[in-house]
């Protein structure tokens, strides 16, 4: 899909924006682009609510001249009283649906060719969800390393609230996003360089500095530790661990472009962009 950006314009990313809570939703309605050609990476994490998705992709989506989401937990949660009560792949897919009315493209759809100062650029939206192998860290199985998180008291609220149907667990709903994305990606035309999106880390480096490695579990799967070398990677970007920063693994540039909880934010340098510029090329950070 060659769809190429005016002169001038970035492509942007961000994260994690929870406008559910009041003061991430100022935020979102004081998101513009700096230039007409921008484009934007949403990847994941916009709000527990159908609504509250749609109202904020509809916002950035008149705003921006193409807008790329890709789905957080939160997003697929089914929230207890929520209308219509949608579950797993039912909910995400109702999800796509929403985005696409809205002109915003998802995983299901062609990756779009970004053409920048620098040179075109696929923007690979994907959906992998995890499989608790980044559990490995503290415990060498899944049961053990539950234990471990319920102990601490560091669960996840997916155990509850994000359901795999129609899989028999989110293990094997990832198992299978990893297989066709995998497939897709090798498809993609090689000398372009991949910008490759998820909520998820695709290793599980960046979780080596979370203050609490029992939530690693839930950050991602080892099935794509490989992928930022085995395909012609220019960036990965992703969110979910609230920690947004640059860091660079085997040559390549990944960035965690998350907002987070005010709480959090709140407590960052308040001179930080809260959209992170992905290319033209960005400085270290």
């Amino acid at each position: 899909m060659r769809t190429p950006n005016g002169a001038g314009g970035r492509l942007l990313a961000v994260s994690d924006l929870h406008v559910t809570h009041p003061d991430n939703r100022a935020i979102v309605e004081r998101m513009r682009p700096e230039n007409e050609a921008d484009w934007l990476i949403v990847c994941g994490d916009v709000s527990e609510t159908l609504a509250d998705v749609e109202w904020a992709l509809g916002l950035l989506s008149k705003r921006f001249e193409k807008v790329m989401w890709a789905p957080g937990n939160h997003d697929l949660w089914t929230s207890p009283g929520e209308e219509p009560p949608l579950r797993g792949e039912q909910r995400y897919l109702h999800l796509v649906g929403i985005c696409r009315q809205l002109g915003v493209l998802t995983p299901e759809d062609p990756y779009p060719v970004w053409e920048g100062a620098d040179g075109p650029l696929t923007v690979a939206s994907m959906f992998l969800l995890y499989d608790y192998s980044f559990g490995r860290n503290i415990a060498p199985t899944k049961a053990q390393s539950l234990a471990l998180a319920h102990r601490a008291g560091v669960v996840c609220s997916d155990e509850y609230l994000l359901h795999p149907d129609p899989y028999a667990s989110r293990e094997d709903w990832c198992h299978a996003r990893v297989r066709e994305t995998e497939a897709r990606l090798e498809s993609c035309e090689a000398a372009i360089p991949l910008v490759m999106v998820n909520h998820f880390p695709l290793t599980d480096q960046p979780t080596k500095v979370l203050r609490h490695p029992e939530f690693a579990q839930w950050c991602g799967t080892t099935r794509t530790a490989d992928w930022h070398c085995r395909f012609n990677t220019a960036v990965v970007v992703y969110g979910h661990l609230h920690i947004p920063r640059t860091t660079w693994h085997d040559g390549v540039r990944f960035e965690e472009v998350s907002l987070g909880y005010p709480r959090e934010w709140h407590r960052r340098n308040s001179s930080r962009a809260v959209l992170r510029r992905i290319a033209p090329a960005v400085e270290s950070t």
